[in-house]
């Protein structure tokens, strides 16, 4: 006769359920744990047009046919300053494939700016965000927030906080692009 659930002592029955349960709630960490979350596929991708350090003009539509990170900091931030490295290591190892990083300041002033860039030698080109819509567009609440979009122009995937761009799932990400 087939054992029952009601046949185990109620000790079995916890320890049973327990062992049931531990893949799901191992998977269910895993992905609160990750930082990336996926564009929601019926949301579109905003529009925008952000002054450049140079003074010039950029829009988004001028990256279709190459996949772009827009990374939003400020210098306030440390986490952002923290992944800065990583991330123009990442630009540089990936721009024979097309990828272009952006780094998105979030409303500070261009004297704030420069001193940032003069300061870490930042190289990444660098777009300012005056009034923050264009990080209200992408739903930008958490600094750094970095959005992927692909050689369509279809945002991709959000990372939010702090990631190591130099690490072998940055590389497996950005390869999706």
């Amino acid at each position: 006769m087939p054992a029952t659930a009601a046949s185990f002592s109620p000790t079995r029955r916890c320890a049973l359920l327990a062992a049931a349960c531990l893949p799901w709630l191992a998977a269910a960490r895993a992905a609160e744990a990750s930082p990336r979350r996926e564009w929601p596929r019926r949301r579109a991708t905003p529009a925008f047009e952000l002054a450049g350090m140079d003074g010039s003009a950029w829009r988004l539509a001028s990256a279709r046919g190459r996949p772009l990170l827009l990374n939003f900091w400020a210098s306030w931030c440390e986490p952002c300053r923290a992944e800065m490295p990583a991330l123009q290591q990442l630009a540089r190892e990936h721009a024979a494939g097309g990828l272009q990083v952006l780094a998105v300041n979030y409303r500070e002033t261009e004297g704030a700016v420069r001193r940032f860039i003069g300061a870490t030698g930042l190289e990444l080109p660098v777009l300012l965000d005056r009034e923050g819509a264009a990080a209200k567009a992408f739903g930008v609440r958490i600094f750094p927030s970095t959005i992927a979009i692909d050689r369509r122009g279809q945002a991709r995937f959000v990372v939010r906080g702090e990631f190591d761009w130099a690490s072998a799932q940055a590389a497996r990400w950005v390869g999706e692009l």
